[in-house]
């Protein structure tokens, strides 16, 4: 496995990560099958590993896979959710989140400790009056536990475009997670997100870099009957199934290699709930960059629809019918 260095963390990750959402119980899986997965991820060379409080258990899973594990490994998670009710401007209680974390983790510290959602004040009040400055308890917090040698890094976890740039510019963050804005068909975080982290030498990491599954698979005959696809999009998914037939690379591989074409994005999260789906990511990983050619071919088709229209969701009305291998 290759590994890229984190931007100005100096961390060496493996450019294929693994994403922890779905080897919780939001994945369905036993902890037996959550584990061979972790497992044969970290075989296989991913070092970086990502959770948070808000994947359900994974925290918890990956703490109990990871006891018996001696490789050096990178994990980061997040402050967002927990305690309950959840208070983004009390300190106390985003400490007790983190010593949470580490005890979960089985940890004595963590190497990177993120916002979650910092872009998004309508699901996590993190700034308050501070909007804009983007201070607060929670900035405060991230000194302290750095101070104190219970996190390496500080990094932001989000989902937005314009308003996550304008916390990048802030220079104070050292990781940016952006998810849901980078991959083949939805790319406003490659031509904002990323050169604004690249600005501050952050490092990037991507996730949902098969859209949440709407890129894992292909999907011919719900494009003609989902009348809540737009014609638009729904001329963009044939065009790119077209590429998929022409270069005769598999969907969910030009997902993930698309994205690793990139130098300035330095780690991938996949979304495997199983050993199966590690192997299968890990392969077109290994692939390496797509080539130019391919390359141009996808942005063509990304332009077709450049920006996500305003009625089109997030996530997908039918997203657990288009979840696939590895559809973090």
């Amino acid at each position: 496995m290759k590994k890229r260095v984190l931007g100005r963390t100096g961390l060496a990750v493996s450019e294929l990560s693994l994403g922890g959402l779905f080897v919780s119980s939001v994945g369905g899986k036993t902890f037996d099958e959550a584990s061979k997965a972790i497992h044969r991820a970290i075989e296989l060379g991913v070092n970086y590993l990502d959770t948070a409080p808000g994947y359900a258990n994974s925290e918890e899973v990956l703490g109990r896979a990871l006891a018996d594990v001696d490789a050096p490994l990178i994990v980061s998670t997040k402050l967002g959710g927990r305690p309950q009710p959840f208070n983004p401007q009390d300190k106390d209680a985003l400490r007790r989140s983190v010593e949470e974390s580490l005890r979960l983790l089985g940890r004595d510290q963590v190497d990177m400790l993120m916002i979650h959602e910092p872009d998004r004040p309508g699901q996590y009040d993190w700034w308050g009056e501070n909007w804009g400055t983007f201070t607060g308890p929670v900035t405060d917090l991230l000194d302290e536990l750095k101070a104190e040698g219970l996190i390496k890094f500080t990094g932001l976890g989000g989902t937005t475009v314009f308003e996550l740039i304008r916390i990048i510019d802030t220079g104070r963050f050292d990781v940016v997670l952006t998810a849901f804005n980078y991959s083949l068909l939805w790319q406003e975080a490659k031509r904002y997100v990323v050169p604004a982290a690249a600005k501050q030498q952050m490092g990037v990491v991507v996730g949902s870099p098969l859209q949440q599954g709407a890129l894992a698979r292909r999907y011919d005959q719900k494009l003609a009957d989902s009348a809540w696809i737009s014609e638009p999009r729904r001329e963009q998914f044939r065009a790119l199934y077209k590429l998929v037939d022409d270069t005769g690379i598999a969907l969910p591989e030009m997902g993930i290699r698309f994205v690793l074409s990139d130098a300035n994005v330095h780690a991938v999260l996949m979304g495997a709930r199983s050993a199966d789906e590690v192997e299968q990511n890990v392969r077109a990983a290994e692939a390496g960059p797509l080539p130019a050619d391919v390359l141009r071919r996808v942005d063509e088709i990304a332009m077709m629809v450049p920006f996500r229209p305003c009625a089109e969701p997030m996530w997908y009305p039918i997203m657990a019918e288009w979840r696939g291998p590895g559809s973090l």
